[in-house]
């Protein structure tokens, strides 16, 4: 027999085809996500209504309100989709964006975006319950401090958990249900300001003597419309990836940017209020101005309805990083352990609950902020990545690819690139400590994990991509 030499492309086809059978035969066909489940946790993953919309009026006026929400998503939303579209159809397993790095730039850079991403979602996750009994406070005042507030934060988490742990289809269709009863209101909304909109007042900058918080309206802009790339850790639970994927994310985006703008625009052009009562909440208090109080009721149970969804939908990202990651050997095998009745990875729901409540007691402001921080170098090495990634394998099979050549999509990258930086230089000092020691532990837990390995002090799975390790 002669050995025959296969060309370097053509292996890299037989790798994706092993990893995504790899990924394949792990879960069970009936319990895969579907389109119309997808593009909701999407949804979810990055905005669950047109809540926290307000202050970027207040910071800066209708007008650019208006047109942030309306050409931040082409600057920001649609690359970052793009990217997650072909990267999610190319190599489709469950650790996203920390198989990204790695295909780019090798094992520490992919463990330390897992790192940074899990960090990110799990402070992400923490806010959900309390937002949810800000809420529900304000119907039963027993919550507002004290042991009731703190047990029902316990309570709510705990349940919702619990809810995520029965599976991803049934999570999926939660966030259906959970998404057209906490929009209707907004539609409605919407319809009922018609007759009263008048378009001159979507022309204002902003009432005199109110100074234009820069900070606020960029940071609006930016916690509204991100983590688009979240839905790639549960790439191999999505049936069809590589044709369901860019139709839902596409979907989404539209979906996203119309549920933000349509609401925004009837409200700035039905009612004249001082600007500065624009605080997170104030479309309840519209909702009421328009038609009564009880569209304002029906707001305030649809934002506890998304908080939910947000909740579901993030803790699914986080639990399937932590199986991804287990999967392709970042983390002991025991990571990577799933649920005999619900094919959940129980492991990693029960871990991100457990770091989410001990964060949900926490002061939040400067921690959140330092989430943006970690989110945004994540963001910096999934853009390098991607574009890496294009250069290093130019001629490996992608199920969809973005249609623009290399030059072109170092230009698109630069744009939101020079947006992340802004955000990162207007940090204070101590979210630059929290975020510097975070990073710190990120790298520290590298190196662990590979002391771990190298001893044999615990089980790994064996990597099906040592072929691109030179």
């Amino acid at each position: 027999m002669t050995a025959t030499i296969k060309p370097p492309e053509t292996t890299q086809d037989l790798l994706i085809t092993t990893t995504t059978t790899t990924t394949t035969t792990t879960t069970k066909k009936s319990h895969k996500l579907t389109l119309i489940p997808l593009i909701f946790l999407i949804y979810f993953e990055v905005a669950g209504g047109p809540y926290g919309e307000e202050p970027a009026v207040k910071a800066a006026g209708p007008l650019l309100a208006i047109l942030g929400f309306l050409i931040f998503p082409f600057i920001w939303s649609v690359p970052e989709a793009l990217i997650t579209a072909e990267l999610s159809t190319t190599f489709p397993g469950n650790g996203g964006f920390v198989i990204w790095a790695d295909k780019a730039f090798g094992p520490f850079w992919g463990s330390l975006m897992g790192s940074w991403k899990f960090l990110t979602g799990v402070i992400n996750i923490a806010s959900f319950p309390v937002l949810c009994i800000s809420y529900l406070e304000k119907i039963f005042p027993i919550l507002s401090s004290g042991v009731p507030r703190k047990l029902a934060i316990l309570g709510s988490t705990l349940f919702l958990s619990i809810v995520n742990y029965t599976g991803l289809t049934i999570v999926g269709y939660v966030a259906v249900a959970l998404g057209v009863i906490s929009l209707a209101p907004f539609i409605i909304m919407s319809l009922i300001a018609i007759p009263k909109i008048h378009p001159h007042r979507w022309l204002s900058l902003g009432q005199k003597g109110v100074e234009k918080d820069w900070n606020l309206f960029f940071n609006t802009l930016f916690w509204n419309l991100n983590f688009w790339d979240n839905v790639s850790t549960m790439a191999g639970e999505v049936e069809n990836p590589r044709k369901t994927f860019p139709l839902a994310l596409f979907s989404s985006v539209i979906f996203t940017c119309l549920g933000y703008l349509i609401p925004l625009m009837a409200v700035t052009g039905a009612i004249t209020v001082d600007q500065r009562d624009w605080d997170t909440g104030f479309m309840a208090n519209a909702a009421e101005m328009i038609s009564g109080k009880w569209l304002k009721i029906w707001i305030e149970i649809g934002a506890v309805l998304s908080a939910i969804g947000l909740f579901e939908a993030q803790l699914s990202s986080a639990s399937f990083q932590v199986l991804g990651m287990a999967e392709i050997a970042f983390l002991p095998k025991f990571f990577g352990l799933r649920s005999k009745w619900f094919n959940t990875p129980w492991v990693g729901i029960v871990l991100s609950t457990i770091i989410s409540l001990g964060m949900s007691y926490m002061d939040f402001q400067d921690i959140i902020s330092s989430a943006n921080f970690l989110y945004s170098l994540g963001m910096l090495l999934e853009f390098a990545s991607f574009l890496w990634l294009r250069r290093k394998f130019p001629l490996i099979k992608r199920p969809y690819r973005v249609p623009m050549r290399l030059p072109l999509l170092v230009i698109m990258c630069l744009i939101p690139c020079g947006f992340l930086v802004f955000i990162m230089a207007i940090a204070t000092k101590i979210v630059y400590l929290i975020s510097g020691l975070m990073t710190i532990g990120g790298i520290g837990w590298y190196f662990l994990i590979k002391f771990c390995k190298s001893k044999k002090l615990l089980k790994f799975n064996n990597k099906v991509d040592d072929i691109y390790e030179e």
